[in-house]
């Protein structure tokens, strides 16, 4: 592009701009994204992004770990910085509008900036439908003032935003396409170098730094205790982007002599290798069952945050897996309960059981083949009708339901 064409562009604003704001919704994100630039390939995107983002053609104004926060607490100590950049963002946005705005999960960040943006006459897309019927229900008026259309990645999330008058369509998961029914083991732990016997215990303790610092040290007390109970199992720790080097630290720090390998990156390919996983509550804890490995959940945050989210819970599971399939199929271990020897007791639990395991696989294959769809092509398809670009026929296909967690 010549200078002539890159300030032409810069004057008559994007074509896409895109908000993700942390690892899962990089991923999210990327999918349709790289669909995008294949039906579009001299549009321009613009954005809050990560490195799956970046490498389909965002031109990033701020990496999405800038908005990787949790809890109340967490948030408050971040709150100042955040809200300078979703400023930022806005004026660049209103004063060079796109033609049309992709906010990825992150509601907190995305709806406030979502009504802003189409109050002056930007069309906006909310692709992941906050989750109302898990807690907060009262977001869906929000939603309704903030997005000209929802993206919905659940099959039970249209009729809830349908009741409400909020246009929206099902597109599926975008990563259930990309993982296969029944993923290469051997050939995952031959790439990461785990060929051989004994089983696989995949460690997750999450993509945000202060996921890792609650969850890390009592993750890797409860390996200990795994291998002491059985000496053959083997550990791999993928490492979320940018906090390798913590990480690192951590384990220095509370296990330097537990035999467990650390990997940059390749959540999956861990996930496809092992035979179980120990995993942080949140957007991975689907992509294990897409993967069809049982799992241990847990979660730790500030003690007053956890009291502020637990007071507004409508389910009465926080895991993916055991929502969609409105059961409780894995255990979930939270605050005080997310303890070493009862991670390790649970993940000896599934090596123990292979019935079990068998059984829970199942679940994840129906679970899977329902949040398959067309994904990529599908969101496309709501971006060109709002941003002006020719239509392309499609057709949506019938929804399923395995189980719909109520409102």
């Amino acid at each position: 592009m010549t200078l002539a064409h890159a300030a032409h562009a810069a004057e008559v604003g994007p074509d896409v701009a895109w908000v993700a704001g942390e690892t899962s919704g990089d991923l999210l994100a990327a999918v349709v994204m790289k669909a995008w630039a294949d039906r579009h390939p001299h549009a321009r995107s613009v954005g809050i992004g990560g490195p799956a983002m970046v490498a389909c053609g965002l031109d990033a104004w701020w990496p999405s770990d800038r908005l990787a926060v949790r809890g109340y607490v967490e948030v408050l100590r971040h709150y100042r910085g955040i809200v300078r950049i979703r400023q930022a963002l806005q004026n660049r946005l209103l004063k060079h509008p796109p033609k049309v705005f992709v906010g990825v999960d992150a509601p907190d960040f995305n709806l406030s900036l979502e009504q802003h943006l189409r109050s002056g006459g930007v069309p906006t897309v909310h692709l992941v439908c906050p989750s109302i019927w898990a807690w907060r229900p009262e977001r869906i008026h929000q939603l309704r003032r903030s997005a000209d259309h929802v993206l919905c990645i659940f099959p039970f999330e249209p009729p809830l935003l349908e009741a409400q008058g909020i246009p929206c369509t099902y597109v599926g998961h975008p990563l259930a396409p990309c993982i296969p029914m029944v993923p290469d083991r051997d050939a995952a732990r031959i790439r990461l170098g785990l060929a051989g016997d004994g089983p696989v215990v995949a460690v997750l303790p999450g993509s945000r730094r202060s996921e890792i610092e609650a969850l890390l040290p009592c993750f890797l007390s409860a390996a200990e205790r795994l291998l002491r109970a059985r000496p053959g199992v083997r550990l791999v720790l993928p490492m979320a982007p940018g906090l390798s080097a913590r990480i690192r630290q951590l384990v220095a720090r509370h296990a330097s002599q537990l035999p467990i390998r650390l990997v940059e990156g390749q959540s999956h390919t861990c996930l496809a290798a092992c035979d179980v996983t120990l995993i942080a509550s949140g957007t991975a804890t689907l992509e294990a069952a897409l993967h069809k490995r049982p799992m241990v959940i847990a979660y730790r945050m500030n003690p007053i945050s956890w009291l502020l989210m637990r007071n507004q819970r409508l389910q009465p599971w926080v895991g993916l897996p055991n929502i969609l399939c409105a059961e409780s199929l894995v255990p979930e271990r939270l605050q005080g309960d997310a303890t070493p020897e009862r991670l390790a007791q649970d993940l000896l639990h599934w090596l123990d059981r292979p019935e079990a395991v068998k059984a829970l696989q199942d679940r994840f294959s129906a679970l899977h083949t329902e949040l398959t769809r067309d994904t990529a092509a599908l969101a496309v398809d709501v971006l060109d009708r709002l941003a002006g670009f020719a239509p392309r026929a499609s057709v949506a296909p019938a929804h399923l339901h395995l189980g719909a967690p109520s409102a």
